[in-house]
């Protein structure tokens, strides 16, 4: 039997975030990227959501690594969480080491995990894998593609990615490297989807600072800009922009103040001479000579932006005397959280500019174009659609028809499914490997389930009814009226005919139950829980939590 090459995305299909795919080859296996969710509005209490490996944990002793695309939380967010079940040494380059190694040392496991700093360009030997670091354009720096040499061939994964021909850094994407893949011959191509709905060309990040500089030349207030932290080279350009016209800078928000120190150490960064100084100091200064880099771009409420905008920053007052500036666009679900953010800044005085048609914002994903610019030079086999939702999968696999790819030769997967990729056949087969959401809660990973998260639905929905009941250990006899405790579902002095009502319920069906031999507790708790519930939908119209509370005295 002929070595098979399996490909088992675990996550970042159907849905934005979690990006995570095994390769698995003559018995071996490698991982790429390790990302991690935001939780949906209806994952009450959920920190973030990762993926599942269960698959990884039955076959640990297998793995000969992990390879990192690059820094973003969708991409390296679970880390730490799937280090404490799989050990595995981590390959990227050195920026993604930098921000990887920060989530480490807060975990505590920075000493046991061997991190490996590879630059583009370079190939590492893993196994039976040799795994090629190939340069990209991205909205943060330091992010490569893979190409997987296999014995079967080679697979182009191309991590996020945009072709920017003017980037900030000055390194363009190696799109040399793709042709002569091509030329070799790609066995399979797996590529981002996120902006596969935009035709054209993403903007360069240039863009954005031609427009910082034309807002803080003409500027008299002082300066506000929130955008991601990740963006190192948005950073840079706030930084040269202040510099021109004699501001300084100050950093404020824990993400922001960890990746630009970070970015600064390792050379990523480089704020010209005196212009970043403490934000202690800065606020001594003339508000025209100040520019305030902060957190908060998606109206986080523990973002620095956000405390500003509701008056709880230690630092910072905001008011008629400012201008922010919001360089990013609402990752989908965020819209509310930045519009009320946003609102309150305009409540205080605050000039906010955050239109998209002023250039503020570029995207880090390749558009149509662009796409078809990484299929026509790598010519692959197969292509698997990744990084995307359902409808971007699909409008991925109809550019690569238009440009003439066999159909059966394209496979939409879902998280779990493994393509299999034989010398002559791909096929796909559906659910392989376990591959859900692992919901992180505080401290604990996983122990939170669909049964948790149904019951805090339903109390932050209809709120909870508990029934105390104190009866008698020798004969069974209620020694007093039962208690009504209510949460979240009536304010209690406005209702007492209702709670008296609940009151007399809950004696006649105690009573009820009172005259049967061998009577079980359960089975009593059972009945006032039916029977308060059914009232109090008839009499509501709400369906509340309801616990009967039994005390023998």
């Amino acid at each position: 039997m002929a070595e098979q090459l399996k490909i088992i995305p675990l996550g970042g299909l159907n849905e934005i975030g979690k990006n995570m795919t095994v390769y698995e080859y003559g018995g071996e296996i490698i991982v790429v990227d390790c990302g991690m969710a935001f939780p949906g509005d209806d994952m009450y209490g959920i920190d973030c959501v990762i993926p599942d490996v269960s698959y990884l944990v039955k076959h640990k002793n297998r793995i000969r690594g992990m390879f990192i695309t690059h820094g973003h939380e969708d991409h390296i967010g679970a880390v730490p969480y799937i280090l404490k079940k799989v050990n595995i040494p981590i390959y990227c380059t050195r920026l993604t080491a930098g921000l990887i190694r920060l989530k480490l040392e807060e975990h505590g496991l920075l000493k046991s995990t061997k991190i490996v700093t590879v630059e583009s360009g370079m190939t590492v030997k893993a196994g039976k894998f040799s795994v090629e670091f190939i340069h990209v354009n991205h909205s943060i720096a330091d992010s490569v593609a893979f190409a997987i040499h296999t014995g079967l061939g080679t697979v182009v994964h191309t991590g996020d990615f945009k072709i920017d021909s003017t980037p900030i850094d000055g390194e363009v994407i190696d799109l040399a490297r793709f042709g002569e893949l091509g030329k070799q011959g790609v066995l399979a191509l797996l590529a981002d989807s996120t902006n596969v709905e935009r035709p054209g060309y993403t903007m360069s990040e240039r863009t954005v600072g031609r427009t910082f500089n034309r807002l803080f030349q003409s500027c008299k207030q002082r300066i506000i800009v929130t955008t991601f932290a990740s963006n190192v080279h948005r950073i840079q350009q706030i930084m040269d922009a202040a510099a021109e016209c004699g501001r300084k800078v100050a950093v404020t928000g824990r993400s922001m103040e960890n990746v630009t120190k970070v970015a600064m150490d390792l050379g990523y960064m480089k704020p010209p001479k005196n212009t970043v100084v403490d934000i202690n100091k800065i606020k001594s200064m003339p508000l025209e000579k100040q520019v305030i880099v902060t957190t908060g771009s998606q109206g986080e409420e523990m973002s620095a932006l956000y405390r500003m905008a509701f008056s709880q920053h230690k630092q910072i007052e905001v008011g008629p005397g400012d201008r922010v500036i919001i360089s990013a666009s609402a990752i989908p679900g965020n819209e509310n959280t930045v519009s009320r953010v946003i609102n309150e800044l305009f409540r205080k005085g605050v000039e906010v500019i955050y239109d998209r048609a002023d250039m503020l914002h570029v995207s880090g994903h390749a558009c149509q174009e662009e796409l078809k610019i990484i299929h026509a030079l790598t010519k692959p086999k197969y292509f698997i659609p990744v990084h995307g939702e359902q409808r971007m999968l699909q409008l991925h696999k109809d550019l690569a028809l238009q440009m003439g790819m066999d159909r059966k030769n394209i496979v939409i997967c879902d998280n779990g499914d493994a393509v299999e990729i034989g010398a002559r056949s791909m096929k796909c087969v559906p659910g392989y490997a376990p591959a859900g959401e692992v919901f992180v809660d505080g401290y604990g990973v996983g122990d939170v389930g669909a049964v948790v998260l149904r019951d805090r639905k339903h109390l932050a929905e209809d709120g909870m009814v508990v029934v105390v009941l104190p009866i008698s250990a020798q004969n069974g006899d209620l020694l007093a009226e039962p208690e009504i405790i209510t949460r979240g579902f009536i304010y209690v002095k406005d209702s007492e005919e209702l709670l008296q009502d609940l009151r007399n319920l809950t004696m006649s069906t105690a009573e009820a139950y009172r005259g049967k031999r061998g009577r079980d507790l359960n089975e009593l708790k059972g009945a006032i829980r039916s029977a308060v519930s059914n009232y109090l939908f008839k009499a509501t119209k709400r369906s509340p939590m309801v616990l009967p509370v039994i005390t023998k005295l």
